[in-house]
C-alpha cells in the first residue's frame, strides 16, 4: 500500500489495463480506413496503388477467407457471439496478466481485442465485414482483409513468439541480442 493525495492506493502486480489505449487506436483506425474505402469505393471497385497492392472493396458476411460467407445469415450472430467470447476472455486476461509479461503478450492481447471488437463493429452495423486490403502477385491474389484482421494477425504472431522464445527459462530479449 501507499499513499497519493492522502488516499491509499493499492500496488498491485498485475493488470494490463494500460495496454487498452492500444485496442481503442486498433478500433478508431480500423473503423476510420472502413469508412473513408467505402465512402469513395463501390463494392467490387478497385484502384491500383502499387504493382502489388489494390484497394478493393468488399462485403465478408464470413470469417477468414469468406469462411461460411454462403450461409443462410445464422454465421453473423455466430461470429459476432464468438468475438464477444475472445474480447470478454481477452480483457480478463489483460486484468489479471502479471507485469513480466506486459512487454509482449499485453500488446499482442490488446491487439487481437482491437481487431475483434473493429470487425464485431462491422456485423453488427452493417451485417458484413468491410475489407479492401488486397495484394497480389502475377495473377494470384490474396483474399481481401481490413486493418482490424491486421491487427489479429500481428497480436497472433506475437503470442506465438513470445510462446516459443520465452518458455522453459528462455528470454525473447536473449534471442534478439
Amino acid at each position: 500500500m501507499s499513499e497519493v493525495n492522502g488516499n491509499t492506493v493499492r500496488k498491485t502486480k498485475h493488470g494490463a489495463w494500460p495496454w487498452l489505449w492500444l485496442s481503442v487506436a486498433v478500433i478508431a483506425l480500423d473503423q476510420v480506413s472502413k469508412y473513408l474505402v467505402s465512402s469513395q469505393l463501390a463494392v467490387y471497385d478497385s484502384i491500383r496503388l502499387l504493382p502489388v497492392f489494390n484497394l478493393t472493396l468488399l462485403h465478408n458476411t464470413g470469417a477468414a477467407w469468406s469462411f461460411l460467407a454462403g450461409a443462410s445469415g445464422w454465421q453473423r450472430w455466430f461470429f459476432i457471439l464468438l468475438a464477444l467470447a475472445v474480447s470478454v476472455a481477452i480483457i480478463l486476461w489483460l486484468r489479471y496478466l502479471p507485469r513480466q509479461q506486459h512487454r509482449w503478450r499485453a500488446p499482442a492481447l490488446a491487439l487481437v481485442l482491437g481487431g475483434a471488437l473493429g470487425n464485431v463493429i462491422d456485423r453488427v452495423w452493417h451485417g458484413y465485414v468491410i475489407d479492401f486490403i488486397q495484394l497480389h502477385y502475377h495473377g494470384w491474389y490474396y483474399p481481401a482483409f481490413n486493418l482490424a484482421d491486421s491487427a489479429i494477425t500481428l497480436g497472433a504472431i506475437m503470442l506465438i513468439i513470445e510462446g516459443l522464445f520465452t518458455g522453459r527459462g528462455r528470454r525473447l530479449s536473449d534471442w534478439l541480442k
